[in-house]
């Protein structure tokens, strides 16, 4: 069994997990969140899709990850909720706050004498303004593309290919979905660069980023956290610096992925022998039973 030795880490940002849809990548999640032990962690909007929430679909590996986050306020950890688009109903719980924990639409933080804007970032979305059901219905139509896609990587690997990511390939196909991108990032920082914000930290578009943009008026490092269904990102804040995470990359954290599956199969391995070996004994019983009967 791995012995978990976690890391400290002073800030982390995660955004856009979308719990209780079928894109949510909540086990890899999960065992990220067990490899570190935050200082701070900022819930950067759409954890939980309220647009999209099914009850009769909140798989075990989501709910473990709601009481993996509740466990680390027990260990002092402070959580920060700040409200997306997809759990904007939490919008009217605003300044919320219970222990080390609390819900916000905006949060400012001071990071070595240097101030930190973090926000979801849908604001900026104009779908989000004017038409909401139009981003409702792309929010669906999303969800299902990421069923779709689950079901293209399974008959890939089945074929010895690697993985596809079908929403990447049409953002990055489409020049509209640049543009958008561009927009976004160039105005968050813009409206940071003219607060004196030294960070804006932002989510919503799925995009993992850090990257310094420049105006006629200064500069501001821009950062995006990404999300849990196909990039797998966070943001993390240590010793003044920033840094992209990439479950990816993260071989510790994937070998706990290996390490669970590992047991899971010599559990189920380890009960079909017993099956087996009681249906076999029920069928010697059976069989002493009628030589008995002719003797």
């Amino acid at each position: 069994m791995i012995k978990v030795k976690k890391r400290p880490v002073e800030l982390v940002v995660i955004s856009d997990v979308h719990l209780g849809t079928y894109g949510c990548r909540a086990k890899e999640l999960l065992n990220y969140l067990k490899t570190i032990n935050p200082k701070t962690l900022v819930l950067n909007g759409d954890i939980k899709d309220i647009w999209q929430f099914n009850k009769r679909y909140f798989p075990k590996s989501h709910m473990s990850v709601l009481k993996h986050i509740t466990s680390l306020l027990t260990n002092e950890t402070e959580v920060y909720y700040i409200t997306g688009n997809h759990d904007e109903m939490l919008r009217k719980f605003k300044s919320f706050k219970l222990g080390n924990f609390q819900i916000v639409n905006k949060l400012i933080l001071e990071l070595n004498d240097k101030k930190a804007w973090i926000f979801h970032g849908d604001v900026f979305d104009i779908t989000m303004k004017h038409s909401k059901w139009l981003a409702k219905l792309g929010g669906k139509g999303y969800d299902l593309l990421i069923l779709l896609n689950t079901l293209v990587n399974w008959c890939s690997k089945l074929f010895g290919y690697g993985k596809l990511s079908l929403s990447k390939k049409i953002k990055n196909s489409l020049k509209g979905a640049i543009k958008f991108i561009n927009n976004f990032e160039k105005t968050a920082s813009d409206i940071a660069i003219e607060n004196e914000y030294d960070y804006v930290v932002c989510g919503h578009i799925h995009q993992p980023e850090i990257r310094t943009i420049k105006n006629s008026k200064g500069q501001t490092l821009y950062l995006n956290s990404g999300d849990w269904i196909e990039n797998l990102t966070a943001l993390e804040y240590n010793n003044k610096e920033w840094s992209l995470y990439e479950y990816q990359k993260d071989e510790f954290a994937r070998s706990l992925e290996k390490e669970k599956k590992d047991k899971e199969k010599k559990e189920k391995n380890k009960n079909k022998k017993q099956d087996n070996a009681i249906i076999f004994n029920e069928l010697l019983e059976e069989f002493n039973i009628q030589n008995t009967k002719k003797l």
